[in-house]
C-alpha cells in the first residue's frame, strides 16, 4: 500500500515526475489533483499522489486522453452510489447536475459531502492506481448493478 503521508513539495513532486511546477499546478485547477495544503498554503504531495500523477500522465501520453477527457472521464464516477446518497442529497449536489468535472471540484454544501475531505474521500481515491480508465469504469458499474440486485432481492 502507497504512503499517503504528505512529504514532497510542489518541486519535488515535479522532478519526481519529469514535469514543470506549472504543469503541476495547471493539475490542479483542473481538479485532477487535490494536494494537501499546509496552513502556509504550501502544497506537499504524497506517494500515492505522485502515483495518482503518473497515471494522469499515462493516460496523456499513451492512451492520448486530453485533459479535458479525464475530467469528463473523472465526472461520470458514479459518486452518488459509492458514497451512497440519499435522495434528498440529491437536490442540493452540483456534481450530479453538472457533467463536465469531477465531483471533488465543487463546493459542497447541504449535502453529504459538505464535511468531508475531498483527499479523503473514496470516490477521489478510485484512480489512484494506474488501472485502464475503461476497467476501472466497467469494475465500478458492475460492482454498483450487483449491490442493487442484492437490495432488489432483500
Amino acid at each position: 500500500m502507497m504512503d499517503d503521508k504528505p512529504k514532497y513539495k510542489i518541486s519535488e513532486a515535479a522532478k519526481i515526475l519529469g514535469i514543470s511546477v506549472h504543469t503541476m499546478r495547471m493539475y490542479e485547477r483542473e481538479g485532477l489533483i487535490v494536494p494537501y495544503k499546509k496552513s502556509t498554503n504550501q502544497r506537499l504531495f504524497s506517494d500515492k499522489d505522485i502515483e495518482r500523477l503518473r497515471c494522469i500522465r499515462n493516460a496523456i501520453n499513451e492512451e492520448k486522453i486530453s485533459i479535458e477527457g479525464i475530467k469528463r472521464i473523472f465526472s461520470l464516477i458514479p459518486c452518488w452510489a459509492i458514497v451512497k446518497c440519499s435522495l434528498k442529497n440529491f437536490e442540493y449536489c452540483s456534481a450530479l447536475k453538472e457533467a463536465n468535472r469531477p465531483c471533488w471540484t465543487f463546493k459542497h454544501e447541504n449535502n453529504f459531502c459538505a464535511e468531508k475531505d475531498c483527499r479523503e474521500c473514496e470516490v477521489y481515491n478510485i484512480f489512484n492506481d494506474c488501472e485502464p480508465i475503461k476497467t476501472k469504469l466497467v469494475e465500478l458499474t458492475f460492482m454498483n448493478s450487483i449491490k442493487v440486485k442484492e437490495e432488489e432481492i432483500k
